[in-house]
């Protein structure tokens, strides 16, 4: 049969039984059919589960045709011994078996005597690395043979695998960094050509290479990856992402893209996908509703299938960055269901961020402070890494806090008093020292006296005060210093962009608990945001604006 033809009718075929009833009714067929037909085979009976039907093994057709590419292969043509040794190492034939032997032997005989094009050199490069364990000096052959030509003119093909193989043999050990250097300058130009998988794979093999020099080939892959978001499988979505993190990049038009995709797809992808996706929310503070929104509904739907890392990832970052979805009670009613049956199976660290997570947008897992605050759960935190830090301290000590100013009913165990801290060292506590700089001026114009106010103030209960005036019983200011008469204390936050999601006007999680745990204290607490003051541009306006916010009954 005519090549041309035979391929058309076997590209038609679906089930290895068709292939197999095809392959019966010809009597002779090229090397470059017979490996044509087996790359058939493999990609219609192999899925992302393996082999869907392993009797086709064992098929006479089959068997056959393996029995002339083991015994012939030096007869073989390069693309016919290629295919099959592609197609084969798909269906997971016995990398050891005497058939894969004789292939991979053949392969690399042709290899060392010159004799494979750019094409061919692909394919055993493909190959090799769908193997376990794959021979780095083969791998290295093949990059030293296709360097001998003009690297300008490599396909996006050959771009790709070369990343792989680059992969392989920097985790050998071995120096690269002038050939990817070049490779990055050649991929930079050819970047608009890349398909979702190839820009997936090639973000992939940066991070795992390091290649933080390479910053215009990052940002051009990262901002290429915007049109792919819909079109990436969720592995490649995932190293999309995990590119993301790692380079630090932020592109608004690549989270309107996830903003789109997300919620259409939410219930069909993988948990670690989302969970991936939440992380990149989380760790760029970007409070995206309609992204929120979609795993709250996802999780209420999915969490009897999640891992227990899936739930802290679908979890946390609602705490984090201080956002209550719509579906809010439906959300946290299923989360302390999937709690009561599934909570010995938590690590403790996790299960102290997702509770502590659960506090910041005042939802309280009274239920299981109990077992949090026990002796026996402090000592299994403090044996595992990071063990008793300042950030699990004071996490342990918030939780200590919250129940006894908002849970006034909560009778279990209190954490032990060598569990709190002084201060919290959070994240994004420390003021904006640029605004703060211009609040205390405003501040000395409108009180005339330094010694009115007092700045980063430790207070008894852990907490730390940006801006505090005292106040005596008929609203006199008083020195900072002065202890006695004191009957109103007000405690300016001075918010600086670092206190709230990006480009948003939502306080963080962090400092949202701590506004509210002032109030509970006592404190009337005055918030100054930074976009309520970036217009103000002088001092007396910064003192008049400050006036209004901590005296109004005054102002006028």
């Amino acid at each position: 049969m005519d090549e041309q033809l035979f391929f058309k009718k076997l590209n038609n075929l679906c089930t290895s039984k068709e292939i197999f009833y095809f392959l019966s009714s010809l009597e002779v067929m090229s090397d470059t059919m017979a490996s044509g037909a087996l790359q058939r085979i493999s990609e219609v009976e192999v899925d992302d589960n393996g082999l869907k039907n392993p009797g086709l093994l064992e098929n006479d057709i089959f068997r056959a045709l393996c029995f002339q590419f083991e015994f012939e292969s030096s007869k073989l043509s390069n693309t016919g011994l290629l295919n099959a040794f592609q197609a084969l190492i798909k269906l997971r034939i016995d990398p050891q078996s005497t058939l894969m032997a004789s292939l991979l032997s053949e392969s690399e005989d042709r290899l060392g005597k010159g004799q494979l094009t750019d094409g061919n050199l692909c394919a055993l490069g493909e190959s090799l690395l769908e193997l376990e364990g794959p021979s780095c000096a083969t791998l290295e052959q093949i990059v030293n043979h296709m360097q001998e030509k003009d690297i300008e003119r490599w396909s996006p093909r050959e771009i790709v695998m070369v990343y792989k193989i680059m992969q392989v043999t920097v985790r050998e050990g071995k120096q690269c960094q002038n050939l990817l250097n070049r490779l990055n300058s050649v991929t930079l130009s050819r970047v608009s050509q890349l398909s979702p998988n190839f820009a997936s794979v090639i973000l992939n093999s940066l991070v795992v290479l390091r290649q933080t020099q390479a910053v215009p080939l990052v940002t051009a892959l990262c901002k290429h990856s915007v049109k792919h978001v819909p079109y990436f499988t969720d592995h490649e979505l995932v190293n999309v992402l995990e590119a993301f993190l790692y380079f630090g990049q932020k592109v608004q038009v690549f989270t309107e893209a996830l903003e789109r995709h997300v919620p259409k797809s939410i219930l069909t992808m993988h948990p670690e996908t989302v969970s991936k996706v939440m992380q990149y929310c989380c760790t760029k503070v970007i409070l995206s509703k309609p992204i929120f929104d979609a795993v709250a509904e996802g999780f209420i739907s999915n969490a009897d299938r999640l891992t227990t890392d899936q739930i802290a990832a679908y979890i946390i970052p609602f705490g984090t960055l201080n956002y209550l979805p719509p579906s809010a009670s439906s959300l946290f009613r299923k989360l302390e269901t999937v709690l009561h049956t599934r909570l010995r199976h938590f690590q403790p660290h996790t299960l102290l961020n997702l509770l502590h997570s659960c506090v910041l947008v005042q939802r309280y897992p009274i239920n299981f402070l109990p077992k949090v605050f026990s002796p026996y759960f402090l000592q299994k935190l403090q044996a595992q890494p990071p063990g008793l830090n300042g950030v699990v301290m004071s996490q342990l000590t918030q939780l200590f806090l919250t129940v006894t100013l908002e849970c006034p009913f909560y009778e279990g165990p209190k954490l032990l008093s060598k569990y709190r801290i002084k201060a919290f060292p959070t994240p994004h506590s420390s003021p904006d020292v640029h605004l703060l700089k211009r609040v205390k001026t405003g501040l000395l114009y409108l009180l005339k006296k330094r010694i009115y106010f007092a700045s980063e103030v430790s207070t008894p209960y852990f907490y730390v005060v940006d801006i505090e005036i005292k106040l005596d019983e008929e609203g006199f200011v008083l020195p900072a210093v002065q202890l006695e008469e004191v009957h109103r204390r007000i405690a300016l936050c001075v918010d600086g962009q670092n206190r709230f999601c990006a480009h948003s006007h939502n306080l963080l999680g962090e400092e949202a608990i701590k506004q509210r745990h002032l109030q509970l204290l006592g404190y009337e607490v005055v918030q100054i945001p930074f976009f309520e003051t970036e217009n103000l541009q002088n001092t007396r306006k910064m003192a008049d604006y400050l006036h209004k916010k901590i005296f109004p009954c005054t102002y006028g």
